[in-house]
């Protein structure tokens, strides 16, 4: 089992949407579409879970702000630099499976979530593997 970690991001930014309409920001949706998003994604990770696969998931809120150390006595916490808002993460999800096609195929099933007017968003999914053990320093 390898685990994997599958990125979901607030805009596209690998190029339009596949499916012309589906990229409506989720603040313009309704309600009940939001709420229809959320239950998939908690029936996804039920459905992961189910197969022994799951690890985690997060939602991420839209704020944060970048840290860095800059010297003794500097302010940490600075008002940028900011990606632009297609390159922000909205959540990830963590999966332990035996192979990257099985990876693959949990990305596109989830890339299934339904967005405005039920109909689903067919978004994009960065699928990234763990290093098995960390990398050797020199």
């Amino acid at each position: 089992m390898a685990k994997y970690l599958l990125l979901k991001h607030y805009h596209r930014n690998h190029g339009p949407a596949p499916v012309p309409g589906t990229d409506v920001p989720m603040d313009e949706w309704t309600p009940e579409e939001v709420a229809a998003h959320v239950q998939f994604m908690r029936d996804w990770a039920d459905d992961v879970r189910s197969r022994g696969e799951f690890v985690d998931a997060q939602a991420l809120a839209p704020e944060g702000a970048f840290v860095r150390y800059d010297g003794e006595g500097r302010p940490p916490v600075t008002d940028g630099p900011f990606p632009e808002a297609k390159e922000l993460i909205a959540g990830w999800m963590v999966i332990d499976v035996d192979t990257p096609e099985r990876a693959y195929e949990a990305a596109a099933s989830l890339s299934a979530a339904p967005g405005i007017g039920g109909e689903p968003i067919s978004e994009w999914i960065e699928v990234r593997p763990f290093h098995e053990e960390p990398p050797a320093g020199d």
